[in-house]
């Protein structure tokens, strides 16, 4: 899920995914990493979270933590 999204952002988005769905798994990424987003992050319900650029051998990891 991306912060940063125009029209809704990613907190809005996330929030209203977990409303409907509880169980699903949220990994936040954006570009902008302040330890304030990180927090708000997880107290919405994002289940991880990543910077940008991506370092996709972290994103596989996060990844196969959900899955098994």
């Amino acid at each position: 899920m991306d912060i940063r999204m125009p029209v809704m952002d990613g907190f809005e988005a996330t929030k209203r995914i977990k409303a409907n769905n509880p169980d699903i798994h949220i990994i936040a990424q954006t570009a902008f990493a302040s330890s304030e987003d990180k927090i708000k992050c997880f107290s919405i319900g994002c289940d991880d979270y990543i910077k940008k650029p991506i370092d996709y051998k972290q994103l596989f990891s996060i990844i196969t933590k959900y899955l098994g």
